[in-house]
């Protein structure tokens, strides 16, 4: 809860209504500090707003402007710049404001008959200009007036160019977004040498006829979508990811050396060995356990983890430093890698290399033998890794089949370890994080580079051993920098939010499983739940949405704790060479123990918030990159099984059509509600759609069997037909939308646009379009 403020001040105290009001008065949107200038905000207060803003960003009450600022999410400026973004299906416009950091608040239709232009000699406005506006309101919301055209907004669209017809030149782009409604007219003039199939960057035409399909411009070439990789290319475009490195860069990582013992405590003599996914290039973290021989100890461990020195190598303000900061984070994708370091760095100096001395930064850790940490202590050492060795390997070793590289270590190494895992487990089940399951799917390559198969990412228990040793070794980082007064980045992990928790409590009374409301919401209780539906027909479902009742974790220099992991406090320390918040945790603690010169420095701290922003912003980036690029290389694998019929589960109900997640290869793929057997409705309290006529429902969770009707590899998108009959009717249900709502029909209506389906683009190509449904 946010402090009381000081009474002697002239405003009232800040809340989240004090907080709306400021952003309205200064146009919309505001940065923090702008808002801590109009509001007078000083000292510990500054820690009151950042959480205010958290709050009100996580409610949906605010929305971000770019790195920094944030905009109201009902609030509009009444009058700024708005860039026109797109048609709704009765061909009105729609925009959005610009502010200096880029497009924020909602989407706003532009005046009926904007698109026909104005007075005499004003030229129409169309999608992609940019015009200045003025915002009032009707009694459907904001309505943009425009006061002056101002030119064309410079947005891009990354899409697959298509020729048309021979000798004629010219052709279409289809947006590889799957979201986009049409595709992009190219006339010939302004194809630039792009080729049918190329992967291109197109800019909206200026000028060209109000209504009709949009024209574009084609910029750039950046792949083609026959190459085997097109998937990742799209994903590295589509979202900015930042490829390559600056000469700067390669001649810093060039002219590192390899480390001494000056200045480090040696490790050489300690076993550390790294156990990684069979194909990792680069090893960060290294572990050794051995009982403790303090007899006021009788039964507990000490655990190492010792974790590369990113921080000798990649210096505050250096041209590595300035790089990684920009990158944030490696992004992963399932053919390549995009590192934040390079590869000289990443796999080589920077990496725990079998039999190679390596400069680190280790922890020793203390635990009882109940799993409790009594202690650690951290050190700048040399060491020297004793082996590699995959999960695989490993796993075989500690269930008493050891491999030939295994054999050697097991009774100095691998067998202490897992008795020490063991240990440790006491301590973690009495904290009782959230256990989650995962079902993350990896995507196998031929000798092609074309996707061969798709299977589950097995979770081993060596998985589960590095992972808890990483955990405990990120919780000393954290602890340290706490106790010596150094400021720091958490990764925090905010409760669920009210209205989560209540969508919830709705589904769950739909699977006959009830939460308690009024109790305090902790992990032991989702775990409690998941518990209870291990045995059912919809535990997979339950996992699912306990899942996306979580909120997402963020990096911060104000530690709210972390529910996930049911832990007070929580730094990311053990993975530098991938995550430039552990560089920053890194330089913590050089500098807060003594270990160097090249600890955080007086600027990084005073710049820890808009750090913690932005590395924030980059993990997500990367994250919605990975998902799509996945997508893609999926969808390419199913396209020559059209007409396959597959198992699934009905993984998202909406009211345009069911979400059905393939049990074969975790693709999610759409069933369009107007391809259902009769009328339906989106009942939201039920998570299901309802016949109007029969009220019989297909429910969230239920498993159905569909048949494959499209893939496109461009967008990621899978369109599905139903095979299986809905459930039977409620007793009691209703059975028509609630009043002032139009049903979805069985077929589209015949007058309007016929905008493409939101999860399959260029469906009319096929041979059967004429059976597609749309949105």
């Amino acid at each position: 809860m946010p402090k009381k403020s000081n009474p002697d001040l002239k405003r009232p105290p800040l809340t989240r209504e004090v907080v709306l009001a400021a952003i309205n008065r200064i146009g919309g949107a505001a940065s923090k500090q702008d808002l801590a200038r109009a509001l007078d905000v000083r000292g510990d207060e500054r820690t009151d707003l950042r959480g205010i803003l958290k709050q009100l960003e996580a409610e949906g009450a605010l929305g971000r402007t770019g790195k920094r600022a944030f905009a109201s999410a009902t609030a509009l400026p009444d009058s700024g710049i708005m860039d026109v973004i797109d048609r709704d299906t009765d061909g009105e416009l729609l925009g959005r404001m610009r502010g200096k950091d880029g497009l924020f608040g909602p989407t706003v239709r532009l005046a009926p008959g904007t698109a026909r232009g104005g007075k005499a000699g004003e030229s129409a406005v169309g999608v992609g200009d940019r015009v200045l506006v003025r915002i009032v309101r009707d009694d459907e919301g904001p309505v943009a007036r425009v006061t002056k055209k101002l030119g064309q907004s410079a947005h891009r669209i990354l899409g697959v160019y298509r020729a048309e017809g021979r000798g004629r030149g010219g052709g279409r782009v289809e947006p590889a977004d799957r979201k986009a409604r049409h595709d992009l007219m190219i006339l010939p003039e302004h194809v630039f040498g792009a080729e049918d199939g190329d992967l291109v960057l197109v800019e909206l035409a200026v000028g060209g006829r109000p209504h009709g399909p949009k024209r574009g411009v084609i910029k750039e070439v950046v792949g083609r979508l026959d190459d085997p990789r097109a998937a990742s290319i799209l994903a590295i475009h589509s979202h900015g990811i930042p490829m390559g490195f600056s000469d700067e860069e390669e001649a810093q990582a060039r002219a590192a050396r390899k480390p001494t013992l000056h200045g480090r405590t040696d490790l050489r003599h300690l076993p550390l060995i790294t156990i990684d996914p069979e194909d990792a290039r680069d090893h960060d973290d290294a572990v050794f356990a051995q009982a403790d021989d303090d007899p006021k100890n009788a039964g507990g461990w000490r655990v190492w983890v010792a974790i590369a020195d990113v921080a000798a190598y990649v210096t505050p303000g250096s041209p590595l430093d300035r790089g990684a900061l920009k990158r944030g984070n490696s992004t992963y994708f399932p053919d390549r890698v995009a590192p934040m370091l390079p590869e000289t760095l990443s796999a080589d100096l920077c990496s725990l290399r079998e039999n190679e001395e390596r400069a680190c930064l280790a922890v020793e850790s203390v635990f009882d033998k109940n799993g409790q940490k009594k202690s650690h202590r951290f050190v700048r050492g040399l060491m020297k890794s004793a082996a590699k060795l995959s999960y695989a390997e490993a796993q075989a070793a500690f269930d008493g089949n050891p491999g030939p590289k295994a054999a050697p270590l097991m009774g100095q190494i691998l067998k202490p370890l897992w008795d020490a895992y063991q240990c440790m487990k006491i301590g973690r089940e009495k904290r009782s994080p959230l256990e989650i399951q995962s079902s993350e799917h990896r995507i196998t390559f031929g000798p092609d580079g074309r996707v061969n198969g798709v299977r589950k990412r097995e979770t081993l228990e060596a998985n589960k051993l590095i992972e808890e040793m990483m955990v405990m070794a990120n919780v000393c980082a954290a602890e340290t920098l706490e106790a010596k007064r150094t400021p720091l980045l958490y990764r925090v992990h905010d409760k669920p939010s009210d209205a989560k928790i209540a969508a919830l409590t709705d589904f769950l009374s739909t699977v006959d499983l009830n939460w308690a409301q009024g109790q305090v919401v902790l992990p032991a209780r989702f775990n409690r739940l998941l518990q209870l539906s291990a045995q059912t027909e919809h535990a997979a479902i339950v996992n699912e949405v306990v899942l996306r009742t979580q909120a997402q974790a963020v990096y911060s220099p104000d530690n709210i704790g972390h529910f996930g992991l049911n832990l007070g406090r929580y730094a990311h320390f053990t993975s530098p060479i991938r995550r430039y918040a552990d560089v920053i945790v890194h330089r913590g603690l050089i500098r807060a123990l003594g270990f160097g010169k090249d600890g955080l420095t007086p600027d990084e701290e005073g710049r820890l918030d808009e750090i913690a922003e932005h590395i924030t912003m980059c993990e997500r980036r990367s994250m919605a990159a990975e998902r799509e690029a996945t997508e893609r290389y999926i969808a390419a694998f199913l396209a020559d099984r059209v007409g396959a019929t597959f198992e699934g589960r009905i993984s998202g109900v909406t009211r345009f059509g069911l979400f059905v997640k393939l049990i074969e290869t975790n693709a999610d793929g759409l069933v369009p509600i107007s391809s259902l057997d009769e009328r339906y409705f989106h009942d939201e309290g039920a998570h299901a759609l309802v016949g109007e006529r029969s009220g019989r429902q297909y429910k969230l969770g239920q498993k159905v069997e569909v048949r494959l009707e499209d893939a496109v590899p461009v967008s990621g998108g899978l369109l599905f037909a139903m095979l299986s009959d809905p459930e039977a009717a409620v007793p009691g249900a209703k059975r028509r939308p609630a009043s002032g709502r139009a049903p979805f029909a069985h077929a589209p209506s015949r007058g309007g646009p016929k905008p493409k389906h939101a999860g399959v683009k260029n469906v009319a190509e096929r041979k059967n379009a004429k059976k597609k449904t749309k949105r």
